[in-house]
C-alpha cells in the first residue's frame, strides 16, 4: 500500500532537530536488537541516527511515498546494511523476524492504527519489541496537525491500550518534552499556524531540548508534547 504522495515541508524542517533525534534515539537504543524495521522512514532524517547508534544492525527502511522514497534512494541505495522497501507495514512478509520494528511520528497519520500494530506484531521475533514515539494529549490538536496529516494525538491510557489490544506488553509508555505542549499550544491553536520553519526548529532544538532531555530523565512530566513507547510482542502460550 502506497501514498502518492506525502507533503515534505514538516520533515524538511525536522533536519535541524538534531538534539531531539538524538534524545529519541537514545530511549530507544537499549531495545534495537540486531534487526531493525524502521516504518516510515521518510527523508532518512531518524534513519541517520539509527545507523550510527547501531553499527552492527541489519536496517529494513520503509516509506509508502512515492515523492519521499526516491529521496531515502539517494541516501542509501547500496548502503551497507540497508535494504529499502517502497511501501508500508502491510508489503512486508511477516517472516521479516525483527528485534524491533520503530515508527517515529507515524502512528498519528493511520486512520487504522489498531491494524497497523496488529501487523507489526506479527513483523516482530518472539519477544521484539515495538518502539513508537507519537504526538501526544488530543486537546493540543489545531492546525498544524491538520496540516501535517495528523489523524490523532493520543494519551498515555490510549496508546497502552491499543498496544495491549494488539498483543503487546508494554514495558514503557511516558510523556515527553513538557516545554512542548505552551510551544504547540501557542503555535497550532492559538495563531493557527500551519507550518514549521526550519529557523524555529533549529532554536527550539538548542536552547530547549537539551535541558528538557536533563530533566525529563530523572523527573517523568505528568504531561508532554509527544510520548515514547516500548512495547515486548507477546506470544500466546500453547
Amino acid at each position: 500500500m502506497r501514498n502518492t504522495v506525502y507533503p515534505s515541508t514538516e520533515l524538511a524542517a525536522m533536519q535541524e532537530a538534531r538534539n531531539y533525534y538524538r534524545a529519541i534515539v537514545c530511549w530507544f537504543r537499549p531495545h534495537l536488537g540486531k534487526r531493525i524495521v524502521e516504518i516510515g522512514a521518510g527523508l532518512g532524517t531518524f534513519s541517520s541516527y539509527l545507523l550510527s547508534h547501531a553499527s552492527d544492525a541489519d536496517l529494513v527502511l520503509v516509506e509508502p511515498s512515492d515523492n519521499l522514497f526516491p529521496l531515502l534512494q539517494q541516501q542509501f541505495a547500496g548502503v551497507p546494511r540497508v535494504r529499502l522497501v517502497h511501501g508500508s507495514a502491510a508489503d512486508l512478509q511477516d517472516s521479516e523476524a525483527a528485534d524491533s520494528v520503530i515508527l517515529v511520528n507515524v502512528l498519528e497519520h493511520i486512520e487504522e492504527d489498531t491494524l497497523t500494530l496488529q501487523k507489526i506484531h506479527r513483523l516482530l521475533a518472539p519477544d521484539g519489541k515495538i518502539l513508537l514515539f507519537v504526538p501526544a494529549l488530543p486537546g493540543l490538536y489545531g492546525a498544524l496537525d491538520e496540516e501535517f496529516g495528523h489523524v490523532r494525538r493520543y494519551t498515555k491510557s490510549s496508546l497502552t491500550e491499543k498496544l495491549e489490544a494488539s498483543g503487546f506488553r508494554p514495558v514503557c509508555v511516558r510523556y515527553w518534552n513538557l516545554p512542548g505542549v505552551a510551544s504547540w499550544f501557542v503555535a497550532g491553536k492559538l495563531l493557527k499556524r500551519r507550518t514549521l520553519t526550519a529557523h524555529w526548529v533549529r532554536l527550539y532544538d538548542r536552547l530547549v531540548v537539551p535541558w528538557t532531555c536533563l530533566l525529563e530523565r530523572v523527573w517523568p512530566p505528568p504531561a508532554g508534547q509527544s510520548l515514547i513507547a516500548v512495547a515486548r510482542k507477546q506470544v500466546p502460550s500453547s
